[in-house]
This record gives structure tokens, C-alpha cells and sequence, in this order.
């Protein structure tokens, strides 16, 4: 739900000096874990919320989510923030798995990862699986989004 995350990131550095990158070669621990997840059956969606007109962080992640993401078999969809005024959304970015282990991602204000935390407490897991769900419906699949 950032809108910049760790611009410390080499990759995020050299897609800025119009390096070529090879996102499942950069990223081969999470491309071999979600590809091997997706071909067991397993659904992984992801939903972004940006801020449109997209920062520059945003367009980076828009060119690598083909090579990654959708490669790896995520589903990916967008969501612009001005249409999730009226959500409630949690405070912080997650990971829902099996609706009931929640991974909270706390960054500091300059989107660096800070900590991770884990719950499995049954109203925080139901808090984030509602305000999915209602964002991903309302998103545009990947390949329909475009960037402002």
C-alpha cells in the first residue's frame, strides 16, 4: 500500500540506470517458492493500492511484475488509492496465508523493511482477509492496468 519500498534495493537502482533485469533471475528465491506453491494448486494473489499519477517506484514494479510475479503464476491486480476511500483498510501491508496466519510488514517513512511480525489472531487474520477481498474486487487485472 507504499507507494516507494526499499529504494535502496540494487534492482530498484539499476531498473533506474535502464539496466536490463531479469526479475526471476534477481529475485530466484521467491520466483522457485511461488512457482513451486502455484504448481501444487496453490492460489497467490497479490493487490496493489498506488497513488495515481504512480511514482517512479511504481513503474518499477509494474515493469518487473510480468517477469516475476505473473511468470511465478501470481495473479496481480491494481488499485488506484482514490477509488479505497471509502474501505477499511489495515494500517500496514500483509500476507494473509490459509486465512489465518497474518505477516505484517512494518517500514519505516522511507519504505525501508524496519520488521516482520506474525499473528494468528483470528480477528486480525478476518480484518485483513475482508479488506482484501474488497480491494480485489474492485482491482484491475494486470494486464488491463494502466499507469497514470
Amino acid at each position: 500500500m507504499r507507494d516507494a519500498y526499499m529504494k535502496s534495493d540494487p534492482a530498484f537502482v539499476d531498473w533506474k540506470t535502464d539496466q536490463i533485469l531479469d526479475p526471476a533471475e534477481r529475485w530466484a528465491d521467491w520466483h522457485g517458492l511461488v512457482t513451486a506453491a502455484t504448481a501444487r494448486g496453490v492460489e497467490v494473489r497479490r493487490a496493489r493500492i498506488v497513488s495515481t499519477p504512480v511514482s517512479e517506484y511504481i513503474r518499477f514494479e509494474y515493469d518487473v511484475t510480468d517477469g516475476l510475479n505473473i511468470a511465478a503464476g501470481e495473479d496481480v491486480r491494481w488499485l488506484s488509492r482514490r477509488r479505497v476511500t471509502d474501505l477499511a483498510l489495515p494500517g500496514n501491508d500483509f500476507w494473509l496465508f490459509d486465512s489465518s496466519l497474518v505477516l505484517v510488514n512494518h517500514f519505516d517513512g522511507e519504505g525501508e523493511n524496519m520488521e516482520v511480525e506474525l499473528t494468528e489472531d483470528p480477528e486480525v487474520a478476518k480484518f485483513c482477509e475482508s479488506a482484501f477481498e474488497a480491494v480485489w474486487q474492485r482491482a484491475t487485472p494486470h494486464a488491463e492496468f494502466e499507469l497514470a
